[in-house]
């Protein structure tokens, strides 16, 4: 039966088939218009930047809101993303504050990690602006290994903020990380980027070894001839600013007073003498407190000691006796301790994050966690550390010789661990070098030395870089060498060298086979660690009297 209305349906139909193709057919002859010329070649060059960084989808949103990107160099380029990161960091600050202020029923040890947090987030903020300074100069070649090493420092501060939120329930961490991680992500793609600046390499070095600089005469040159003369000339004929003294024969009777009237961010060297003595104290060279200078009467004459730890309800950052960040720091003839004993746990003898810092002739006594290197260009020549538990730890770009180094008797439960470095990122500068050192038992761990596992080191963090070269290793040292964190956690992307040791515990046929572990024979690889190519000690050691030596000894 004819049904006029069905054959209005089909007729529908057709004409709606027949429109879809229609416009398909256009859509294909006529494709939608590309973008405009100069936002194609704006992406562009943030794609070609961005090569190489580990977070490229950041990296090119962070350079495609940068306006006439074509035009901009590579320094500017990174310039403007560590402004874009001091923004960051000036949010994060915000949000820490925030929650300080609206949470007043925060736990102690939280109220503590978030004033660690804020310190930290203030020396990231002068350490990018530095960044931007030396960037803006027209010489970022001239600067790049001083922006290396301060973009470094200024990542390392991200995880050591959370890292003290580590025995807490986890709330405060939760609400500041997201930020920090932010923070992290911006400062690696920098370091990323860095590397496309043209600029001269040492000889014998590779560009991600040559931070720490020439060395003569013992001493990285970066420490100046008249700073190496009042490392090595004694008290008499030394000339000093302040004098502490126990006995009231002084100016003040305890180093933080002495600290507190040092002038601020000064360009001349200040130099405190401690005389002999034992002083029970906390003491804080904060950034402000440029230059300055600790003489005592000799290690176990001058003392500085106190007792902080993580199990008395301290950070590991704040647990200090003596915390240093002020930049150009000397010391020598000291004894710095931290005397909380082995149960106590993490518990620092000087935690230092200042930069073109010296120490000659000191002593760091503690168990675990005695001497931290957090950040930064360190030199450490004739001292001695005690310690049990990754007893030299931290993310500094720093060089120990002629040191003696010595593992204490720890408790029953525990390991021995000489190093525990903290490098997160592959394009940090930083790592442990020592060299010409003595690695033995303390007097107390000697009778028991085959009770307890001694190693050289193991992973603190995803990218841990260590070496000890031409130093003797007693018979403590395990067969293995080295011990893992956790699992198979860095053992593929951590980087652990020897070379030339000597000594019973030298022997290198049964170490560990991990993928990041070698012991080298060839002196080229061996030279990137010493003071001439890792410390930029050309530049600082000749203004100390620090003596040291550039290359092998």
């Amino acid at each position: 039966m004819y049904n006029p209305k069905r054959r209005t349906h089909i007729l529908f139909s057709a004409i709606l088939i027949s429109t879809i193709l229609l416009f398909l057919l256009a859509t294909k002859n006529n494709p939608k218009p590309s973008k405009p010329l100069h936002i194609r070649r704006h992406l562009q060059v943030a794609k070609s930047t961005c090569e190489g960084t580990l977070y490229p989808d950041l990296c090119i949103s962070t350079l495609s809101s940068f306006p006439n990107l074509p035009s901009k160099s590579i320094p500017e380029i990174i310039s403007s993303t560590v402004n874009s990161t001091v923004l960051a960091v000036l949010h994060s600050k915000s949000n820490c504050s925030g929650i300080k202020k609206h949470l007043p029923n925060l736990d102690p040890l939280q109220k503590l990690a978030l004033d660690d947090c804020l310190e930290l987030l203030d020396s990231t903020i002068s350490e990018l602006h530095t960044c931007v300074s030396d960037l803006s100069k027209n010489s970022a070649s001239k600067h790049f290994h001083d922006l290396q090493t301060l973009l470094s420092a200024a990542f390392t501060n991200q995880y050591t903020c959370l890292d003290g939120f580590y025995n807490t329930n986890g709330k405060v961490r939760g609400l500041i990380k997201g930020r920090l991680h932010h923070i992290s992500k911006l400062v690696s793609n920098s370091l990323a980027m860095l590397k496309k600046i043209p600029h001269k390499k040492k000889k014998g070095s590779k560009e991600v070894f040559s931070e720490y600089g020439e060395v003569r005469n013992g001493f990285p040159l970066w420490i100046s001839k008249k700073d190496r003369r009042l490392l090595q000339t004694s008290v008499n004929n030394t000339k000093v600013n302040l004098i502490v003294a126990k006995d009231g024969s002084g100016n003040y009777t305890t180093i933080s007073e002495a600290v507190a009237s040092a002038p601020n961010v000064t360009n001349t060297r200040f130099v405190i003498y401690i005389k002999q003595g034992a002083y029970f104290e906390n003491v804080e060279v904060d950034k402000k407190k440029t230059n300055l200078m600790f003489i005592g009467d000799g290690i176990g004459k001058t003392v500085v000691k106190a007792s902080r730890n993580v199990v008395d309800g301290w950070t590991t950052f704040r647990s200090a006796t003596v915390a240093v960040v002020g930049d150009r720091f000397l010391a020598r003839d000291i004894t710095f301790e931290n005397s909380a004993g082995p149960s106590k746990h993490q518990a620092v003898a000087v935690r230092c994050g200042a930069d073109f810092s010296a120490f000659y002739r000191c002593s760091f006594v503690g168990y675990q966690d005695t001497l931290y290197v957090h950040s930064l260009r360190q030199f450490y020549r004739e001292c001695d550390i005690y310690g049990t538990v990754d007893f030299i730890f931290g993310d500094a770009a720093v060089v120990f010789q002629n040191c003696n180094l010595y593992a204490r008797k720890p408790d029953p439960n525990q390991k021995n661990i000489f190093t525990a470095q903290g490098r997160v990122d592959p394009n940090e500068n930083t790592g442990i070098s020592i060299q010409n050192c003595k690695v033995t038992a303390a007097s107390d761990l000697i009778p028991v030395k085959s009770s307890f596992k001694t190693y050289l080191g193991r992973p603190w963090k995803n990218y841990s870089r260590t070496i000890f070269m031409e130093s003797f290793l007693d018979d403590l040292i395990d067969p293995a060498g080295w011990l893992e964190w956790s699992g198979d956690f860095a053992l593929s992307t951590l980087y652990y060298r020897e070379y030339k040791n000597r000594g019973p515990g030298a022997n290198t046929s049964a170490r560990v086979t991990w993928p990041g572990y070698k012991a080298i024979t060839n002196s080229t690889e061996a030279n990137l660690f010493t003071v001439e190519n890792f410390i930029q000690g050309s530049e600082w050691l000749t203004s100390t009297t620090i003596p040291f030596y550039s290359g092998f000894t």
